[in-house]
C-alpha cells in the first residue's frame, strides 16, 4: 500500500487478499445527474413543438451518443417542417443552461474524500466523449480528483464493450482485481465486470434497479454507505 493509507491495515486492504490501489467511476449518471439533463432537455424539444416525450425506451442499452435517432424519431413527429438544425441547436442550448447547474451527486464528494485518504486512486472510465466529460468534471470541481480520464472517444466500442475500463485499468498500470469500479447503468456494470472489475452500482434515477444483477454491490445512493463500508462489504 502506498500514499495516505500507508502504514495501517485500511479497508482496502482485504478485499480477497489482494490490496486495492484504485477506484474507477462511471460519469454521466453517476458523479453528475447529466441523465436527466439529457432526458429533460428532450422532454423541452418536444413540447416547443406542442408534443409530448414518451420517456419509455429512451435511455439505450449502452453507452455512447444515440441523439440522431431521436432527432429522427422527433423530425417523424413534427412532420415536413421540421429544421433538424435549429432544433439541434436549441435543445443543446436549453441543456447546457440545465448542465451549469449541476452539482456532484450526492455522497460522491465524501467517497472522494475518503478515498484521498486512503491513498487510493482515482480513474474515470466513460463512454460520453472527453468534450463533455472534462469540462463538466471541471465545472463541479472534481477533475483534480482524478488522476485517469478514459473516454468513449478513445475506444473502438462503447459499454457494455469493455474497452473504456480495459484502458483506464493501463493507465493506471494496474491489474483489474486491483480495482473496483462504480456504475449507473446495467449495462455499464457489464461493462466493468467483463473487464474483470468488482462492481459497486448505484443506479440514476431512470434506471431499474432490477437489472443489476450483475452487480457485486446495489445502492440506493452513494449517500447510504460509506466508501469504508462499501469496501468491507464487498470484501465479505
Amino acid at each position: 500500500m502506498h500514499g495516505p493509507g500507508a502504514g495501517h491495515a485500511g479497508p482496502e486492504a482485504i478485499l480477497t487478499g489482494v490490496t486495492i490501489k484504485a477506484l474507477i467511476f462511471d460519469f454521466d449518471g453517476l458523479l453528475v445527474d447529466t441523465e436527466t439533463t439529457l432526458l429533460e432537455s428532450w422532454r423541452w424539444e418536444w413540447q416547443r413543438h406542442g408534443l409530448e416525450l414518451e420517456p419509455a425506451g429512451f435511455f439505450a442499452d449502452h453507452g455512447g451518443d444515440v441523439n440522431e435517432s431521436r432527432y429522427v424519431a422527433l423530425a417523424g413527429a413534427v412532420g415536413p417542417a421540421y429544421d433538424r438544425e435549429s432544433s439541434h441547436l436549441l435543445r443543446t442550448a436549453h441543456r447546457a443552461r440545465l448542465n451549469a447547474a449541476l452539482q456532484p451527486a450526492p455522497g460522491i464528494t465524501d467517497w472522494l474524500d475518503r478515498a484521498a485518504g486512503l491513498g487510493l486512486r482515482l480513474a474515470v472510465a466513460s463512454s460520453s466523449g472527453s468534450a463533455h466529460v472534462s469540462p463538466l468534471l471541471d465545472q463541479v470541481g472534481l477533475r483534480d480528483r482524478f488522476e485517469v480520464l478514459a473516454t468513449g472517444d478513445e475506444v473502438g466500442a462503447h459499454k457494455p464493450d469493455p474497452g473504456v475500463y480495459l484502458l483506464a485499468l493501463d493507465r493506471l498500470g494496474l491489474l483489474a482485481e486491483e480495482a473496483v469500479a462504480f456504475e449507473d447503468t446495467a449495462h455499464g456494470v457489464t461493462a466493468a465486470r467483463t473487464a474483470g472489475l468488482r462492481c459497486v452500482a448505484v443506479p440514476n434515477p431512470h434506471a431499474d434497479h432490477r437489472r443489476f444483477l450483475a452487480a457485486d454491490l446495489l445502492l440506493p445512493s452513494a449517500v447510504s454507505m460509506s466508501l469504508d463500508a462499501v469496501l468491507a462489504e464487498l470484501a465479505a
